[in-house]
């Protein structure tokens, strides 16, 4: 047999392969590529995570830590100031299901836009609200979602709009610390980290405050 009709032969089979594959890569679900992140700081990390992992469309949400100079910072750098960071959250979502300036509106509603030393019991620079983007086009989107924040609320909305940097996740045991099993040590006393979540979020006075800004409009106030 010929180079060449030996090469005649195997096509067929090399042809049903890549269709074999191409099939099997269409069942699977959708790759990164079909996936944007937004990156958002609205006072503290579990809680903007666990608003956000309610949301269809809504892939995942890591909290971690930008904006700041300070690379690989811990929680404990971040929290007594001087690193620049914000407590952040990163969200990955598909948006064929949610769109990018839906998820905006969601996060402005979710948190007091008009408070610029932090975000209602938590103060401080780490604390304040932000929005990250890392081109023209994103940019565009955060300032009309804050200016229709603004034109909603009636009062000055401070959240910065700032170009994106390094995004650190933060320590493992914050990751999904809402829905955690773990028992830890509060001022509530021992709770598993799902209670002890619930219990600083109402002490905080997170949802009271949304509630009393954005009224029916708040879509995760008494989640």
């Amino acid at each position: 047999m010929t180079r060449t009709a030996y090469l005649d032969c195997i096509k067929p089979s090399v042809l049903f392969v890549l269709i074999l594959l191409a099939a099997l890569l269409r069942a699977l679900p959708g790759s990164a590529a079909g996936t944007e992140t937004l990156t958002v700081a609205g006072g503290c990390f579990w809680c903007v995570e666990s608003d956000f992992e309610t949301v269809p469309g809504v892939i995942g949400a890591v909290s971690g830590y930008t904006g700041g100079t300070t690379a690989n910072p811990s929680y404990k750098d971040v929290t007594k100031g001087g690193t620049g960071h914000y407590e952040a959250v990163q969200i990955t979502f598909d948006p064929s299901k949610v769109s990018r300036d839906t998820l905006l509106d969601m996060f402005f509603r979710s948190v007091d836009p008009t408070d610029a030393g932090g975000q209602f019991c938590d103060r401080g620079d780490s604390y304040r609200t932000a929005i990250f983007v890392s081109n023209m086009g994103e940019k565009a989107l955060a300032e009309q979602a804050k200016a229709d924040a603004q034109s909603a609320l009636g009062q000055t909305v401070v959240t910065p709009i700032l170009q994106e940097t390094a995004f650190y996740p933060a320590e493992t045991y914050h990751q999904d610390y809402y829905k955690g099993e773990k028992v830890v040590f509060t001022r509530f006393g021992p709770k598993r980290q799902k209670n002890a979540y619930k219990a600083y979020r109402k002490a905080c006075g997170r949802d009271a405050r949304v509630k009393q800004l954005w009224g029916t409009d708040a879509p995760f106030a008494g989640s």
